[in-house]
């Protein structure tokens, strides 16, 4: 394509979007209850910004540290058939500081539920 027909596609984009942006051809936007994120429109009963309670962080981290494992563990299979008992002791360290960790949440009571 020509630079020039580039052009005008994109200039006739730019005022297509902006065309569509005016009232008469957009619907009216609802009242904002009706506009809320989250309970069908009804009031909120705290706002969205408030304080969670300290014991939901632990379980916060210790779900990270799960997707992690999981993050490294899909291209780690594949990297396994190509280097073979390197890659296997490897993970067999990440394994054992992951586990050192969750060891360390159980021994602290992080993963009790009060």
């Amino acid at each position: 394509m020509d630079l020039l027909t580039l052009a005008v596609i994109a200039l006739a984009a730019l005022l297509l979007g902006l065309l569509a942006q005016r009232p008469r051809l957009r619907p009216a936007r609802p009242p904002w209850p009706a506009r809320m994120p989250y309970l069908g429109g009804g009031e909120p009963a705290t706002h969205a910004w408030s304080r969670f309670h300290v014991r939901y962080y632990p379980m916060t981290l210790l779900l990270i540290a799960f997707e992690m494992e999981m993050m490294f563990m899909y291209p780690w299979a594949v990297v396994y058939v190509a280097e073979g008992l390197k890659a296997l002791a490897e993970m067999g360290m990440f394994l054992g500081i992951l586990g050192v960790g969750i060891v360390y949440a159980w021994r602290e009571g992080a993963l009790r539920w009060q």
